[in-house]
């Protein structure tokens, strides 16, 4: 598994609305030079945070961008599959057609990528967006 610029530089975005503890709409531009992201770029991956409702754009003057749930109802794991997709360390241990591995009865390394893939999971669950700005370390 290989986390794109997607996930990471959406978390970032997304982190830093979650800092804007007054809740007036941060524009876009703001965001971009807080986290040395590109606008453009950052514009692109906020298409898809607004298609699924975590954040919504306000226009105008006093315009931008806001989450629409309190940082500590966002999961990181939702985060990333909003940006990356599934995030399967391997397809074989992924769900659809297409991902389900042929060999899973004789892989004496499908128990392994599943364990992997459920832990992962785990992990990105166990964190919300203020856990991060809070510096909360789950381990």
């Amino acid at each position: 598994m290989n986390i794109s610029t997607k996930g990471r530089y959406g978390l970032r975005a997304l982190l830093e609305l979650a800092k804007n503890t007054n809740q007036e709409p941060m524009p876009l531009v703001q965001i971009a030079k807080a986290q040395h992201l590109s606008e453009g770029y950052l514009e692109q991956l906020m298409m898809p945070l607004k298609k699924s409702g975590l954040v919504k754009s306000v226009r105008g003057a006093q315009g931008g961008y806001l989450l629409t749930r309190h940082p500590s109802e966002i999961r990181i794991d939702e985060v990333m599959r909003i940006l990356e997709g599934p995030l399967y360390v391997t397809s074989c241990v992924g769900e659809g057609e297409g991902n389900i591995c042929q060999e899973d009865e004789c892989c004496a390394a499908r128990a392994l990528w599943e364990e992997l893939h459920k832990a992962t999971t785990k992990i990105l669950q166990s964190y919300s967006l203020e856990d991060l700005i809070k510096g909360k370390n789950k381990r």
